[in-house]
């Protein structure tokens, strides 16, 4: 199975079944104005993180109106939603087109449900040169949730990003968590494309994939890394999760010299 899935107009789903593993969810959505969605969380935590537009949130853990407010993925900070699983939401366009991102992973319980902020949403840049690039932490360790690991990460073009390539397929903490990861590529201008490998030590896993704007990488396991053309910037939207909330990984030992060097740090 290919790990490419295309975009389709704007919209792209990818479930455990469609995906062949246990736990990420993930879908975006644009919405016209006026227009609902409605989607049940049941047994999974959901994090909404608005792509651009506005949106209304209305559900029976709570609601949130006009939500969002970037003109696109590049153009800001995100506002995000949190719902616990055995939650009815219904998603609309608040007066103009927006487009929705659904992050899903398994929960039993989950936290309570919040509106998550800009100024909730952590900055770092990591890298440095042809690696630099800018992370936004949406939900990651530090911020409550069950499951769900969520973040954004803007490449400029011709810039490397994920790099060194490192991994996350061993459940052997401290060193390594397991966690299923998909990449929601978007790319500036749009008509471009961008490059990912995933790659096993022994192979048995190997592609190279272009991807178009709009589209989602797998990464089921190995090592991982991604490149924006010259002349197209990158966006991505990461959404990771496995048997423990934790993000710890391993880079290719082929390559980590390069932290030792001016690229810095890694994913």
């Amino acid at each position: 199975m290919s790990l490419l899935v295309p975009g389709r107009g704007g919209h792209v789903s990818v479930s455990p079944e469609s995906a062949g593993w246990d736990y990420v969810g993930f879908e975006a959505l644009p919405l016209e104005p006026g227009r609902a969605a409605e989607r049940d969380t049941g047994g999974r935590e959901l994090c909404i993180v608005l792509l651009s537009g506005r949106c209304d949130v209305d559900s029976d853990a709570g609601s949130w109106q006009a939500v969002g407010g970037r003109a696109g993925p590049f153009d800001g900070l995100p506002h995000s939603v949190y719902l616990p699983p055995g939650t009815h939401v219904t998603l609309t366009s608040a007066g103009e087109p927006c487009e929705v991102a659904l992050c899903w992973a398994p929960a039993s319980e989950g936290v309570e449900p919040r509106l998550i902020d800009p100024d909730d949403v952590g900055v770092e840049f990591r890298g440095a040169g042809s690696t630099e690039r800018r992370i936004h932490n949406i939900l990651m360790a530090d911020a409550p949730a069950e499951s769900l690991l969520v973040t954004e990460v803007l490449t400029p073009a011709g810039n490397w990003s994920s790099y060194p390539p490192h991994k996350h397929d061993r459940d052997a903490p401290p060193e390594e968590t397991l966690l299923e990861e998909t990449y929601y590529h978007r790319i500036r201008p749009p008509h471009g494309f961008g490059m990912q490998r995933v790659y096993t030590d022994d192979r048995s896993l190997d592609e190279s994939l272009s991807f178009a704007d709009g589209d989602v990488v797998l990464v089921p396991r190995g090592y991982h890394t991604v490149s924006a053309p010259p002349g197209y910037d990158l966006y991505y939207l990461n959404v990771m999760a496995g048997p423990r909330r934790q993000w710890r990984m391993q880079n290719d030992p082929e390559h980590e010299w390069l932290l030792n060097s001016r690229t810095s740090t890694t994913s």
